[in-house]
């Protein structure tokens, strides 16, 4: 396929997602609609696996959903399955950043501005360095971006990780903070459906920031964690699992503590044998 056609097929998805969303533009703001889109699709995800903030979540939804008659309503699960749909198509993008951005619901009085994702890909490229040794003695790395607007530069480390033959989803965490509540979703929208690992903080970054352990984030007051599907899965809970007990002992940073992570959670026998064999 050309360039050309490939254009053509980027343009005639768009076209698609910005068509749908223009069906609900007759009675609501286009602004309303985008936060309520996001909304609603951050809390299908999120009600999916994370049972804390099921009911709090939950409410939200229908609170959202029931400022829509039954044919506007209809049109959320369509634009959801575009946005699902385009990031399948291509994962190495900002879709939700780049309809944003289109729509021109920016807040330029706020300064909110989001990165171009080709500067985002070459930041990721020059940082993304020397990760090896790093996930060959911790087991993982964790990649934090505390202004992360619809998330342009963790999706780009995402891609480098997996361009550099990383498996991302069991080897990265991905921490991010925006205090734009919209779009930090917009950020775990597609992180989740790009099968990320981690979590979204809406709160401020200066005033507010994450604290604790990269695995057990604290929730203070004034926060919102947002955590994605696959920080649920079996890998990130067994790390969990030992990093608190490795906690229970004082040890949770120290060098053995580490190995063990590493061993029992990539079955490397051999290095098992070796520093464990005799003990």
């Amino acid at each position: 396929m050309s360039k050309r056609q490939q254009q053509q097929q980027v343009e005639k998805r768009s076209a698609g997602f910005m068509g749908e969303f223009k069906k609900l533009l007759y009675r609501h703001q286009a602004w309303e609609v985008w936060r309520d889109f996001c909304t609603l699709a951050a809390c299908s995800i999120a009600n999916a696996v994370d049972k804390r903030h099921f009911e709090t979540r939950e409410k939200l939804y229908l609170d959202t959903i029931k400022r829509y008659n039954k044919t506007e309503q209809q049109v959320f699960p369509v634009l959801f399955a575009e946005t699902v749909l385009e990031l399948e198509r291509n994962p190495d993008q900002d879709f939700l950043g780049k309809m944003f951005m289109q729509l021109e619901l920016g807040n330029h009085w706020k300064g909110q501005f989001f990165t171009p994702y080709c500067v985002c890909k070459m930041m990721s490229e020059i940082t993304c360095e020397d990760v090896d040794s790093h996930i060959e003695k911790q087991g993982y790395l964790s990649i934090c971006d505390p202004a992360c607007g619809a998330g342009a530069t963790l999706i780009a480390a995402a891609n480098t990780m997996k361009k550099c033959k990383h498996n991302f989803q069991n080897h990265v965490v991905f921490v991010a903070q925006d205090i734009d509540r919209i779009t930090g979703m917009m950020c775990y929208i597609q992180l989740s459906l790009l099968g990320c690992a981690g979590y979204v903080c809406i709160a401020n970054t200066i005033t507010n920031p994450l604290t604790g352990h990269v695995l057990f984030p604290n929730e203070k007051d004034g926060q919102e964690l947002w955590y994605m599907p696959m920080f649920q899965n079996q890998i990130w809970t067994w790390r969990r699992l030992f990093q608190s007990m490795g906690g229970l002992g004082g040890t949770a940073t120290t060098e053995k503590t580490v190995e063990k992570e590493h061993f029992y959670m990539f079955f490397d026998f051999d290095k098992k044998e070796e520093a464990y064999g005799n003990r």
